[in-house]
């Protein structure tokens, strides 16, 4: 009896052994991508209607690896982004270009999802502002006709 428990301890202990796998580096030790914005949030002010409504995103690829952008997302369909589809190297900027329909007339906050291989998904970028409407013309005021 004795033997058998030493052939089965002996056994399970070579199992185990043959059963491991190389050592994985820690998740924050592998090469990864990562994205840092110059700033997340851009205030318009006051724009007129019918106004510039665009705003840049500048970002850098921080980590080891090349950045890739998934997906852009706007909180609703009066906000346009557009990005880079190619990837960014280690080290390079780049831009996300924002565009707000400035025909809408109001105060606005709208966000920006940002999806990517890198480190932190996803970021949130925000523009906000106030679009003031376009001032008529008053009753009694000469017009070109």
């Amino acid at each position: 009896m004795k033997k058998l428990l030493s052939f089965l301890a002996l056994a399970a202990f070579y199992f185990t052994l043959s059963c491991s796998q190389s050592p994985q580096p820690a998740a924050g030790e592998q090469e990864m991508a990562k994205i840092e914005f110059e700033t997340t949030e851009h205030d318009f002010g006051t724009i007129p209607q019918g106004g510039d409504g665009t705003y840049e995103f500048v970002f850098k690829n921080t980590g080891k690896a090349p950045l890739l952008l998934a997906n852009v997302r706007s909180s609703c369909g009066c906000t346009i982004p557009e990005w880079p589809k190619n990837p960014i190297k280690k080290g390079d900027k780049a831009r996300i270009k924002v565009s707000y329909n400035t025909r809408i007339t109001g105060s606005f906050s709208k966000s920006i999802s940002v999806y990517s291989n890198a480190d932190k998904v996803p970021v949130v970028l925000v523009i906000k502002g106030k679009v003031e409407a376009a001032k008529s013309v008053k009753e009694g005021a000469p017009t070109l006709e």
